[in-house]
């Protein structure tokens, strides 16, 4: 299976992700961003095109050798500069408060211990800043769910250990996110299904309030 997670998975996710819809989702939640920019799963580039022009570097975490070979002409042809700065989004390589915001895009589903790395990401974040988020995960009824913890162990075997039912509202409640903004809906791309659940959103640390953002009433 190494041959096939290293090799073979990162090709997949690749041309499975770069639709038009999910490229449409995308460009939503990048909106806004700027700055210095962190990126959980850079994977293969797939978000570079949808950065605004006011963000100024970003910072890839990308554990995939293959992923970040796939990214190479992504990177190439955009204006925004890319650094890869580690191979662990659960031990962020970066001081406290080094970023303006950060990326997060089909990554907490494989990363093994999500809580720690949105804790990381929580704690490089700058006062202000926010994160980022599309992501699939747990359904919210029960016989959805249900599935989807059926198929987890064969879906993380064969995807790269990906996990169909993590519950990333939780997640990012729990690693001290608002979630208030998270929109939940089956990503446009096909019938419901286990697979296509998805959260996104830009979320503000809880109690910090993102610049020229008006305080609620």
């Amino acid at each position: 299976m190494r041959v096939w997670d290293e090799r073979v998975v990162p090709w997949i996710v690749d041309r499975a992700l770069r639709g038009r819809e999910i490229g449409e989702l995308r460009a939503e939640i990048c909106a806004g961003l700027s700055g210095e920019v962190i990126e959980l799963g850079f994977g293969s580039g797939l978000n570079l095109r949808h950065l605004p022009p006011a963000v100024t570097r970003i910072d890839a975490v990308e554990p995939s050798d293959r992923g970040w070979e796939l990214s190479a002409r992504r990177r190439d042809r955009e204006s925004t500069p890319v650094r890869r700065i580690g191979l662990d989004g659960q031990h962020l390589a970066a001081p406290d408060d080094s970023y303006d915001h950060a990326l997060c895009t089909f990554t907490l589903c494989t990363i093994p211990d999500p809580a720690l790395a949105l804790r990381e990401v929580r704690r490089v974040l700058r006062p202000g800043g926010t994160l980022a988020v599309l992501e699939h995960g747990l359904a919210p009824t029960s016989r959805m769910a249900a599935w989807q913890r059926r198929i987890d162990p064969l879906q993380r075997r064969v995807a790269g250990g990906c996990h169909l039912s993590r519950d990333v509202r939780g997640l990012l409640d729990a690693a001290g996110f608002d979630t208030a903004t998270i929109r939940t809906d089956y990503l446009p791309e096909g019938p419901h299904s286990p697979w296509n659940f998805g959260y996104r959103g830009r979320v503000d640390v809880r109690g910090e309030q993102e610049p020229g953002r008006p305080e609620p009433r």
